[in-house]
């Protein structure tokens, strides 16, 4: 069971509400908003999310707007946060495994709800291979990520 927080704009509304109401059976959900379906500000949810994962929270996030794109770009100013938009089920599988991504970011425009939910539970049910003996170049690589982000901040 992990705890994931969730957000999104007025575009991505309503696959939050699916996606929390399927999820809920086997993960604990931190709804980070938005509440309805009246226009806001992506950045504002995708920084909530962000800092739930970022700070130890959230194991996981879901960031959707209507392309997801946008919440993918703002939630990556966060350090600590890799966040990979996802379009299909490899792109889910390898943000995971080679990347260590700790939110997925979905189309909510673009993206059917059962796609959507297939996307989140292959995103979350897969492991970093960087902690394996032949994953070690996965891992050297998200740590060059990490140095990047720590240069930033001096």
């Amino acid at each position: 069971m992990a705890t994931i927080a969730i957000g999104a704009d007025h575009r991505g509304y309503r696959l939050k509400q699916e996606l929390i109401y399927k999820l809920r059976q086997e993960h604990t959900m931190l709804d980070m908003g938005t509440d309805s379906d009246k226009s806001v500000d992506y950045p504002d949810f995708a920084r909530k999310v962000a800092d739930a994962v970022a700070g130890g929270k959230a194991d996981f996030g879901i960031l959707i707007c209507d392309t997801g794109i946008g919440m993918a770009i703002a939630a990556n100013k966060v350090f600590g946060v890799r966040a990979a938009h996802c379009r299909v089920e490899r792109e889910a599988e390898m943000s995971r495994r080679h990347n260590d991504a700790n939110i997925i970011t979905i189309a909510g425009g673009y993206t059917p709800k059962d796609t959507a939910h297939k996307l989140v539970k292959i995103f979350i049910s897969t492991p970093f291979e960087g902690n394996t003996e032949e994953g070690k170049r996965h891992k050297r690589r998200v740590e060059k990520i990490t140095n990047i982000e720590k240069e930033q901040c001096k």
